[in-house]
């Protein structure tokens, strides 16, 4: 399947689309440089080309503390080979226009590094829809609020399942795009099942004020994406995608083809979702 050219589609355009066909959103993650930068790149565009809503470009980081062993690996891979934060802004570019919201997941340090607001601008310029950043709390976050809100960047903050009202209302009214909500408290990875607090969680951050609510960590194959998108705005597939590329190292065709698979039943995992 191939989507319409649209420069810089914003997270609740990418939602608001989903809603009208009556489904959920996929939200497909991953890191960039892995096996390399063109590579990561065209396995973007499988995902966009099968059915992805919106796409994370992982900003390969030191100190991946949300991370788990499959991204880690290719994350590491990545960051070894001398991925840094200019070619995750150049994969952002390469893929803007194709009909995915492209947002870059990020820990905090290398936007510190960046500057916030040259970060911001240059994601912007590039045709980047946001930024998710696990490890950024609002509390803390002042200066990537200003900077995101000057040049319209969508900042997307994480809750938990042990998040109190109060702390998911003061989430809510400082994220811009969608909030995250993580399915459990740990790393990321595929898993058996999700968690049966995450519906929960959905619908306390929707009672917050949150318009878009959009579940990751765990999810993996067409089944837990229909159960996860009966109640939630997005559905967010990172482990399951890189160990398709993992698992097929060194011959990019049958990578594409895993991708291609993998994305295809969460896909149809997301279409059955409200119907």
């Amino acid at each position: 399947m191939s989507a319409p050219d649209t420069r810089r589609l914003r997270s609740a355009d990418a939602l608001d689309r989903a809603r009208d066909e009556e489904r959920a959103a996929l939200i497909g993650y991953l890191p960039v440089g892995y096996p390399d930068l063109a590579g990561s790149i065209d396995a973007a565009r499988v995902l966009i080309d099968h059915g992805a809503d919106m796409i994370e470009l992982g900003l390969p980081y030191s100190d991946p503390v949300m991370d788990g062993p499959v991204i880690q690996r290719a994350a590491g891979s990545a960051l070894a080979a001398g991925t840094r934060t200019r070619h995750v802004l150049d994969a952002v570019e390469a893929l803007s226009g194709r009909g995915a919201a492209i947002l870059v997941m990020s820990y905090w340090n290398p936007i510190l590094a960046y500057a916030p607001h040259t970060f911001a601008r240059d994601l912007a310029m590039a045709g980047g829809a946001g930024v998710i950043t696990p490890d950024l709390i609002p509390d803390e976050g002042a200066d990537w609020i200003e900077a995101s809100e000057e040049h319209g960047v969508d900042r997307v903050f994480l809750v938990a399942p042990s998040s109190p009202p109060d702390r998911l209302a003061h989430v809510v009214s400082h994220t811009r795009g969608f909030v995250y909500a993580a399915s459990t408290m740990g790393v990321t990875g595929t898993r058996a099942s999700v968690s049966a607090a995450t519906e929960g969680l959905v619908e306390r951050t929707r009672a917050a004020g949150a318009e878009n609510v959009c579940v990751g960590l765990g999810v993996s194959n067409g089944e837990q994406a229909a159960q996860v998108g009966a109640y939630a705005d997005g559905v967010i597939v990172g482990s399951a995608f890189v160990r398709a590329l993992l698992e097929n190292e060194g011959d990019s065709s049958a990578a594409r083809s895993a991708l291609a698979t993998v994305a295809d039943d969460l896909r149809a995992g997301v279409e059955r979702s409200r119907r």
